[in-house]
């Protein structure tokens, strides 16, 4: 009898009225309503088959969840794809498409992982062109960029390092910074002037773009005379190696994915777009990169818009369903997962999901992608269910007013997929 009342429960989501300062309140309310419909209503049910009561228990607690009031003003896009199973576990709004704020982060990954593979190296590298005689160079120095995001003080010295290896004291000539690899654009497509924006430069130290006047105040530090001036050029085909330096795809994957690094995003994104083959690419090219993959995975990419790899521009529109579809790819590939789910936050532990679900059964469990923008708060990750089944899941928030609202609704998301 109890189970013939379970499969009659229904599973729709229905609206209520709540405001920011009742987000607790609802939270116990709504636990002690999915106790009493799905919990305990199942406790026979259990002892006669546990795995009967799973997933319907999961289900009934995202219903009640998706009956809060603040979907009156506010819409949210879920799907839940149980990997173990490989089907559907529960999905609301999938279709609709949302901006995915950091989460395009995640999408960005998958895709650059899938492209560049996880040995991929970020590149800056030292050139020369002309002749040294009695430890003058008689000649230009070129500095390629490669829009390394991790390119520090050490590197630069590294740099200078290598010409006083050459026997290079005095440089009678020019120095050129080659940013030919992207086009002359700074900003994104559709960035807020008023936001905190990465400058989009091939030449960065220190995530700044003041490359070429820090490496003229480290040469005079180590004592180079410079009798020349300072410009943007092409390196030449010709010219000779003095030093490169690089940084790995999992040493970027991590601070653009745990930290939410925009302008590690960005750099993943345009070194997806070099991939390409073509000079001084733009996010055009990245995009196209992307669309490839969403082709790949059975979707029309005029369905969405990809503007950028860091998720800030306000042209980005995505689907639950989509991020899900990207991190099933993910896991079924060994190129990509290990990379990705390393990178990922950990709730409760790092990154941008330290301070969340730091208890219950979705800490330490949940590993997945922040995104948070003015009206906007999304989660796309993987968890593992109280069953022992892998998970994945996206849910983005719009029309939210204050981002704690949507966080909130996530957290109890997550714990839902993961208690017993």
């Amino acid at each position: 009898m109890l189970w013939s009342i379970l499969l009659l429960m229904p599973l729709t989501a229905m609206a209520q009225v709540v405001t920011d300062e009742e987000v607790t309140t609802v939270d116990s309310l709504q636990e002690s309503t999915v106790e009493m419909t799905a919990d305990s209503l199942l406790t026979d049910t259990l002892a006669i088959d546990p795995s009967l009561v799973w997933p319907n228990n999961v289900c009934a607690r995202l219903d009640n969840l998706l009956k809060s009031s603040m979907f009156k003003t506010t819409t949210v896009g879920i799907q839940v794809y149980d990997l173990t199973a490989d089907s559907i576990l529960y999905q609301y709004n999938e279709k609709q498409c949302m901006r995915p704020a950091s989460t395009m982060k995640m999408l960005n990954a998958v895709t650059s992982l899938d492209k560049l593979g996880g040995s991929y190296l970020f590149k800056t590298e030292l050139r020369y062109t002309g002749q040294i005689d009695s430890c003058t160079l008689r000649g230009n120095i070129y500095c390629k960029g490669g829009m390394d995001p991790l390119f520090n003080i050490d590197d630069m010295r590294a740099f200078v390092d290598a010409l006083l290896k050459k026997g290079i004291d005095t440089i009678r000539g020019r120095v050129y910074a080659d940013v030919s690899m992207k086009d002359r654009d700074l900003l994104g497509e559709g960035w807020c002037w008023d936001d905190d924006n990465p400058v989009l430069s091939p030449l960065l130290i220190g995530k700044k773009n003041n490359f070429m006047k820090r490496l003229c105040q480290v040469m005079k530090e180590e004592g180079i005379v410079f009798i020349g001036d300072t410009l943007q050029g092409m390196t030449p085909a010709n010219a000779y190696h003095l030093c490169t330096r690089t940084h790995t795809m999992d040493q970027v994957l991590m601070r653009m994915m745990k930290n939410s690094d925009n302008l590690f995003a960005e750099s993943m994104f345009y070194q997806l777009a070099a991939s390409t083959g073509a000079k001084g690419v733009t996010a055009k090219n990245g995009r196209e990169m992307v669309n490839r993959l969403i082709t790949k995975l059975g979707f029309r990419p005029s369905d969405y818009y990809v503007a950028d790899g860091s998720g800030l521009s306000l042209y980005n529109y995505v689907s639950p369903e989509l991020e899900v579809a990207f991190l099933r790819y993910a896991y079924a590939n060994d190129h990509i997962y290990p990379h990705l789910i390393t990178a990922m936050p950990i709730a409760g532990v790092d990154g941008t999901l330290e301070k969340r679900m730091r208890s219950g059964f979705a800490h330490t469990n949940v590993k997945a992608k922040t995104g948070t923008v003015t009206g906007v708060s999304a989660l796309t990750g993987y968890c593992t269910s109280a069953n022992g089944h892998l998970l994945c899941f996206s849910i983005i928030n719009m029309g939210i007013r204050k981002a704690d609202i949507g966080r909130n609704f996530q957290d109890h998301v997550c714990e839902a997929l993961c208690k017993p």
